[in-house]
């Protein structure tokens, strides 16, 4: 047997003294994202949440969300940008839980680093805090948690979770979509968080380390790449996630809001296989579509992806959110009401299809 050898858990490659001053930088941040139902701060075993408003409710019912940002990750390190993959992690969540009508109530972050550093730490909560800040709901706790030996020292990546509320009577449910309703659409900042294992093999970003001459080499490339005037590919592929929920629930309070019969959030799968989620079974979704042009406008960034992997019609649409972020489905009669009430609140509404008789599956327009 080997002589025994003192080691401390520094000599493990965990600092906790480097962890400690990673809280301290971030106590700030996570305070003023505080609602008034939060009962003290971080630091604590858990995070404490009032939920005594809710008795005023008919029947509360408590949704949950969770998710990730995936490999946009290894993006921001190649790029070194870290400030907004914090608002992905929190939008992925939250738009989740609204598609039901939920109002996020608070969040939880879990990173996972292999060596924390304070200030790199303090960057990529300050992005969870906006978006939290963005989303109304409040960044109650979340873990750092250091894996020296499994992941490079500045590898990371991000899980959240997060809880909100609706009252059962005003539940949003696909049960309610008839045929002849109207499908209208919320833009899209760009490729959001999802499709990115593509994205990487279309721009050749596989098996480039951070911090590398190869990755500085890439990130001169990717920033010189012009999507648009003043629009780099590097721009254009780390636009954070835009988030939905202070809109539509100011739609759904109103009289407006009152003829939503279906909201879906376009993630992973594209128009696709998200769309049909908001269906019932005896309805499809047509949506507008002319070959490789939609019935609106597509970034930039997707249009240059999708033709960069040549996807075909189909394939995009099963891919990435093509320029729609957020789709809701209203009768017919109230698609005006809802579409001023959009517009009112600086909205940028448009028509992405209909509903016809069908069997709960997505349809596109140049198909039929």
């Amino acid at each position: 047997m080997a002589e025994s050898k003192h080691v401390t858990y520094e000599d493990a490659g965990v600092d906790t003294a480097e962890g400690g001053r990673a809280v301290d930088a971030i106590k700030q941040m996570v305070k003023e994202t505080n609602r008034p139902e939060v009962i003290g701060g971080i630091g604590g075993f858990g995070g404490l949440f009032s939920v005594a408003a809710l008795k005023d409710m008919e029947d509360p019912i408590l949704i949950s969300g969770t998710d990730g940002v995936g490999t946009k990750l290894v993006l921001a390190q190649i790029l070194d940008r870290h400030e907004t993959v914090g608002q992905d992690l929190v939008a992925m969540c939250v738009n989740d839980i609204l598609a039901s009508g939920a109002e996020p109530l608070f969040f939880l972050d879990y990173v996972a680093i292999g060596h924390i550093e304070a200030e790199h730490m303090a960057k990529i909560v300050k992005g969870v805090a906006d978006g939290c800040k963005l989303a109304g709901c409040a960044l109650v706790g979340g873990e750092m948690a250091e894996h020296p030996g499994v992941m490079r020292p500045d590898d990371y990546d991000l899980a959240g979770f997060t809880v909100g509320v609706v009252d059962r009577p005003k539940m949003i449910d696909p049960a309610n979509v008839r045929e002849g309703d109207v499908i209208i659409g919320l833009p899209s900042t760009g490729v959001h968080s999802n499709g990115y294992s593509l994205v990487r093999k279309v721009i050749g970003v596989d098996g480039i380390v951070p911090g590398t001459p190869e990755a500085e080499a890439k990130k001169a490339e990717l920033e010189s790449v012009e999507l648009a005037p003043g629009l780099s590919l590097a721009d254009g592929l780390l636009a954070p996630t835009r988030i939905y929920v202070k809109p539509i629930l100011e739609l759904l309070r109103g009289e407006a809001g009152k003829h939503v019969h279906a909201i879906a959030h376009i993630t992973g799968g594209g128009i696709t296989e998200n769309l049909n989620r908001a269906l019932p079974a005896n309805v499809d979704a047509l949506v507008e579509r002319d070959g490789s042009k939609m019935g609106w406008d597509i970034p930039a960034v997707i249009t240059y992806v999708s033709e960069n992997a040549e996807l075909t019609p189909n394939e995009a649409c099963k891919t990435f959110n093509m320029g729609v972020g957020l789709m809701l489905i209203v009768s017919a009669e109230d698609e005006s009401a809802v579409t001023e009430a959009l517009v009112a609140m600086g909205e940028k509404p448009f028509r992405v299809g209909t509903c016809i008789a069908g069997s709960g599956e997505v349809k596109y327009t140049d198909e039929q």
